[in-house]
């Protein structure tokens, strides 16, 4: 008999997961921090050509999810041959972008070693998330919330040593960037290596991209939970594009957002194991509801700091880097679930959607908060007037504050049902 299965085999493969998980990670938000410096420094390309040429694959990566999350339904009978390609053409990307000097002008190199980087990113992502459906339905009845725990723990940790190590590696080498791009080839193998044979590949895929998209757009509860997984990273979008602007306006600390947002990122890492075992006793939904009242009060402080206010600035850190722990393991695997229990296919169709509305959030933020910035008299870098910092308190801690209560609203709304 096979019951015996779920409780033995899965535990060893999750492993691989998270390492999958963690190698995805590496190469999303740290590359778009470290690329741009990485380009003006080494090649003196004008931030003005890089922000232009940015703001372009932005729009571009935001709307290919849905033709990616297509292409991975397609594809699905042979997933682990295109996992493994991805793979490929995401690891030389990197190589290109950091230790291969431009063939043709640097502009135009960094555009298509980035557009290579961020496009097999997405695919991967989408089809990581997508088997996972199949996954932890082999876990039991809360494989999902376990299965998130292990990847989402993994993403983060990759997030944080992707955002550390080329600081790191400076001490060791003097292309520090070359180094980083060698280590995450070797990270590639072996994290392809390690999800080798958990790709079901059960099934033929939608030749139909309608087809595709029809199981979760059908069923008003996965609809749902794509307009609140829209609501809810708007926040997270907004902290994002301010982020710096208020560590060096605001608070007056220049130097200190690295380590400000390694301790975000390391509170949110540690906190996943830790919600995904509460929401296993306890209902998910009241556990992330509880995580997101957590994050509200953590930015209505943010809103009252000032200058030299960097301690109370990384408790705020700490505790809303742990509540977006909450966020990223269990709204996706609420999303995975009901996919799950649908039982109808589409799952890598649907995930490029949950991918479309999360990067839909960033580009939205990007648009009106850094114009809106800019009316209110805010100049980076400079002695700002009193009611052009107050504005820049407002966009940063108080409308996240805003849009999580509309999220809470409607995921209170919602009736969710519990395995």
């Amino acid at each position: 008999m096979t019951t015996a299965l779920p409780a033995i085999a899965p535990r060893a493969g999750l492993a691989g997961w998270s390492l999958f998980a963690a190698l995805i990670a590496m190469a999303g938000l740290p590359i778009y921090i470290h690329a741009p410096k990485f380009y003006v420094d080494s090649y003196g390309v004008s931030l003005a050509a890089l922000g232009g040429t940015l703001a372009l694959l932005r729009l571009f990566d935001v709307v290919q999810d849905p033709v990616l999350g297509w292409l991975a339904e397609l594809g699905r009978a042979r997933r682990g041959l295109w996992v493994a390609l991805a793979a490929a053409v995401m690891a030389l990307s990197m190589l290109g972008l950091f230790a291969v000097a431009p063939p043709v002008a640097p502009l135009l190199w960094f555009a298509i070693t980035l557009t290579g980087l961020f496009s097999a990113f997405s695919f991967l992502t989408i089809a990581f998330y997508a088997e996972g459906v199949a996954k932890a339905a082999s876990l039991g009845p809360q494989g999902h919330l376990r299965l998130a725990g292990w990847r989402e723990g993994g993403s983060l940790a990759g997030i944080c040593v992707a955002a550390v190590a080329p600081v790191a590696l400076a001490s060791l080498t003097d292309a520090p960037f070359a180094a980083f791009a060698a280590l995450f080839i070797l990270l590639a193998i072996a994290a392809t290596l390690a999800m080798r044979g958990q790709w079901s590949g059960q099934g033929a895929g939608f030749q139909n991209p309608l087809a595709a998209f029809r199981p979760a757009l059908s069923d008003a509860l996965a609809r749902r939970l794509l307009l609140i997984a829209l609501l809810n990273a708007a926040p997270s979008a907004v902290t994002s594009t301010l982020f710096l602007f208020f560590v060096e306006s605001r608070l007056s600390a220049p130097g200190t957002e690295g380590p400000l947002l390694l301790l975000f990122f390391l509170a949110a890492a540690l906190s996943t194991p830790l919600w995904s075992r509460a929401a296993q006793k306890h209902r998910a939904k009241r556990v992330l509801l509880s995580a997101m009242a957590l994050g509200i009060a953590s930015f209505i402080w943010a809103a009252t700091l000032g200058a030299g206010d960097v301690a109370a600035f990384a408790v705020i850190c700490a505790v809303s880097g742990a509540a977006l722990g909450a966020d990223l393991v269990l709204l996706p695997a609420l999303f995975a679930r009901r996919l799950g229990q649908l039982g109808q296919g589409g799952e890598a169709a649907a995930f490029g959607l949950w991918s479309f509305v999360s990067k839909l959030s960033l580009a939205l933020a990007a648009a009106t908060l850094l114009p809106a910035l800019q009316a209110a008299g805010f100049t980076p870098g400079a002695e700002n007037a009193p009611s052009a910092l107050f504005t820049l308190s407002v966009l940063y801690a108080l409308v996240p504050c805003a849009l999580k209560v509309l999220s809470i609203a409607l995921l209170a709304a919602t009736k969710i049902p519990e395995v």
